[in-house]
């Protein structure tokens, strides 16, 4: 099946949709989203990528990322994903967005107009295997922390987005994201 993203300018406006492959090899911005999933001790939810996956393979990220599909709103996109990628969800608040650029090893570019997301959640996430090697809960500084030793364990994404959440956060506590 053909998947299509949402090709943007730089103020989100909808300018058309590419296959998602070709997208990425010609580098054409469009939208995406990436979610941060904390439980009520302030653990961040990660996931390992599955090997399989088109580009940062077995490299660890947020809990989850995606692309809202053509005449797909958002807010519907990043339950969807959710449920797909770690098999729960959750009540998520938009945060912030971004626009990022990078270049992979096997000549795909990333170029999206990023939504961040927050959520919380306490149970048990059922990945799917085709999506997430793994998962584990880390608090910002223990990621920060690792991320600083070991940056090659991680995406490029990831480490773009943690210190701009880490200040979002400290403006808007958990605490008030809770309800």
């Amino acid at each position: 099946m053909l998947e299509e993203v949402v090709l943007v300018d730089e103020l989100d406006q909808a300018i058309g949709t590419a296959d998602k492959q070709q997208a990425h090899l010609e580098g054409s911005l469009h939208r995406a989203f990436s979610l941060f999933v904390f439980n009520h001790s302030g653990q961040l939810l990660l996931q390992q990528r599955a090997a399989g996956k088109y580009h940062s393979g077995e490299l660890w990220s947020n809990t989850c990322c995606g692309h809202p599909r053509p005449d797909e709103p958002l807010s519907e996109a990043v339950h969807r994903r959710l449920q797909e990628e770690m098999g729960f969800d959750c009540e998520l608040s938009k945060a912030f967005d971004f626009i990022y650029k990078t270049h992979f090893e096997n000549s795909l570019i990333e170029h999206e107009f990023d939504h961040v997301f927050i959520g919380v959640f306490d149970g048990k996430p059922k990945p799917d295997s085709d999506e997430a090697a793994g998962y584990a809960w880390l608090t910002l500084e223990e990621l920060s922390v690792d991320i600083s030793q070991h940056p090659a364990r991680y995406t490029y994404w990831l480490k773009h987005i943690l210190q701009p959440l880490q200040q979002y956060l400290k403006d808007k506590p958990l605490a008030r994201l809770q309800g």
